[in-house]
């Protein structure tokens, strides 16, 4: 247990931050542990054990183990897709999607969704104990990558006794790994769905994320990412790198709509640096409820995963030789309004695809909700989910509900 949760006086109620601490290694979730006989061999060239992964599941594994469906979550995100948050107690992420007779069906599928390697709710990262120290990793933690991330579910996935998974989707990151499955592992995927996202990170991706790892460590409670030991956490900076990058999940439509120039509680300007307008209140709350879920440590780690990523890179910079021979069908889909990941991404991506002969459809929707429309209420993006994984589905002999 990590410091912070283990100098919680008796009696009293733990704080959001305190019960996020005690997930990192005691997740509320599923978890499995891989020992030194299965070390998680990483791209640094570190040997990671012994880790842990920890995940939820809905649904019903049928008798061929042929309906599983992996989801991968984004930066933000974790394995509480469907379920009550444990810490936030808010509901899953993605109940827009996931649920059912939504278009992933748990009265259909078996859905899993792991906790990635480096996050902060239960799988191994920053803020779990480190073994030979008896505290927390912090920096010590080696750097991981999406491959690396993948790596670690293709082995929760074979202790699950599943072979071949039906579809594995994902958005923004998630999108990343559903890639990475889809090149690393192309005869465990019958089915991708890839949303809002690139095969590589853009070089104004890269510096948003600096941004947002330099406003974490210039927190002076940060202490070289050593806060548990100094019972701190660096929420200023966490906080502010959490208002950068959610601006860039949303759009300039949205938030005209959604705020314009008006103001918060109030009929004048206060002439002074208070949050006068209702977008600065909105951006305020968004970064002080991120840090009581969040680690600090882990923003760096998982951030610099998704600037690493570069599917062509490690195919002599041919994007379609990564995609070659495959079998998988494609889904990829790519919104309008979304500046983060932008269309021409995806259209690279699908491209490729085609280059290679592979079975792939493209939609790019029209929605002034930017990057985030994957996680919002979006009826087309549902309709396009659900007829992909249909039809999917019946080729692969999925037709009836479990």
């Amino acid at each position: 247990m990590s410091d912070v949760a283990s100098r919680q006086p008796a009696g009293k109620k733990p704080t959001r931050s305190e019960e996020r601490a005690r997930e990192a290694d005691h997740p509320s979730s599923p978890s499995v542990v891989f020992g030194a006989d299965k070390p998680l061999h990483l791209d640094c060239g570190v040997d990671l054990s012994p880790f842990q992964i920890a995940y939820q599941s809905y649904g019903t594994l049928n008798a061929d183990r042929s309906n599983a469906i992996l989801i991968c979550h984004a930066l933000t995100g974790d394995q509480h897709v469907f379920n009550t948050h444990p810490v936030t107690g808010k509901p899953g992420w993605w109940q827009t999607l996931v649920g059912p007779g939504k278009p992933i069906d748990t009265d259909r599928y078996f859905v899993i969704c792991s906790n990635v390697v480096g996050g902060c709710m239960g799988s191994t990262g920053p803020s779990s104990t480190n073994p030979a120290t008896g505290k927390p990793w912090g920096l010590d933690f080696p750097v991981i990558t999406i491959p690396d991330m993948v790596r670690a579910q293709t082995m929760l996935i074979d202790h699950l006794g599943i072979t071949k998974l039906f579809a594995v989707v994902g958005g923004s990151m998630g999108g990343m790994q559903v890639l990475q499955w889809a090149t690393a592992y192309p005869q465990r995927v019958f089915a991708a769905l890839a949303i809002a996202c690139g095969a590589k990170h853009s070089a104004q991706n890269i510096a948003f994320h600096e941004l947002g790892r330099q406003a974490v460590m210039a927190d002076p409670d940060w202490r070289q990412g050593r806060y548990f030991e100094h019972g701190t956490h660096p929420r200023r900076g966490l906080g502010v790198a959490r208002m950068a990058a959610h601006i860039t999940y949303l759009s300039d439509a949205a938030l005209h709509r959604k705020f314009g120039r008006r103001l918060q509680d109030r009929d004048e300007p206060t002439f002074s640096f208070d949050a006068d307008f209702e977008v600065e209140s909105y951006l305020r709350h968004q970064g002080s409820s991120f840090v009581e879920r969040f680690d600090a440590n882990s923003y760096l780690y998982l951030t610099r995963a998704m600037d690493y990523f570069d599917i062509a890179a490690d195919h002599n910079g041919v994007l379609a030789a990564a995609f070659l021979g495959t079998r998988t069908r494609f889904c990829v889909i790519s919104f309008t309004s979304d500046w983060l990941f932008p269309s021409s991404e995806a259209r690279a991506v699908v491209h490729a695809l085609n280059a290679s002969s592979a079975r792939v459809s493209f939609a790019e929707i029209t929605t002034d909700k930017g990057h985030d429309a994957f996680l919002l209420d979006e009826p087309e993006f549902f309709a396009i989910s659900r007829a992909f994984l249909e039809a999917a589905a019946s080729t692969h002999g999925l037709n009836t509900v479990s």
